[in-house]
């Protein structure tokens, strides 16, 4: 079994039909695993799907926010957050996401 085979049958297993892009999941992972720390790769990968899944995120506005994840964690020293993001503002249509 490979990894997207394992990636099928999860998405089966949940009542999802998603493209994932193991890739870009997994350099995300290792760069906030090597720049933060490895208990934040996990917690990281899954805020970005919720924020993927709360925006309507295609493609391409995953690419941006993992971009946005990675270059915080390239940055990330444990000190004061950087306010680089503070004036980026993101689409909200309003909706509630209800992961039951």
């Amino acid at each position: 079994m490979t990894l997207h085979d394992w990636i099928d049958e999860l998405c089966d297993a949940l009542e999802i039909d998603a493209e994932v892009d193991e890739g870009l999941i997994l350099d995300l992972a290792r760069d906030i695993a090597h720049n933060v720390e490895r208990p934040a790769a996990p917690i990281s990968t899954f805020l970005l799907g919720y924020a993927a899944a709360l925006h309507g995120a295609g493609p391409e506005k995953l690419e941006e926010l993992a971009g946005r994840a990675s270059a915080l964690a390239d940055g990330w020293d444990g000190a004061e957050p950087d306010d680089e993001f503070e004036d980026v503002e993101i689409e909200d249509d309003g909706a509630l996401v209800d992961i039951d």
